[in-house]
């Protein structure tokens, strides 16, 4: 759950410094996002880390993580609705 404009952008922005990342990031409801990542550990990891505070206009609530089956079809990193 996070509370702050904006917070899709920023992690779509962040999400370009990883060139190997797949997966996408979206609003489920006004204060939940989900995020997808897959791709190299270092960068998911960095991906991970960056998100338990996110940008600085947002203000991360609470979080959840989960292991997912590995989808090579999976396009590159990416915003959905």
């Amino acid at each position: 759950m996070v509370t702050g404009v904006g917070f899709r952008y920023a992690t779509l922005r962040e999400a370009a410094r990883y060139p190997g990342l797949k997966g996408y990031v979206r609003n489920m409801d006004a204060r939940t996002v989900e995020c997808v990542l897959q791709g190299p550990p270092e960068e998911v990891e960095a991906m991970v880390r960056w998100l338990q505070h996110g940008p600085p206009s947002a203000r991360v609530l609470s979080r959840e993580v989960a292991d997912l089956p590995v989808r090579p079809e999976r396009p590159p990193f990416r915003m959905t609705r």
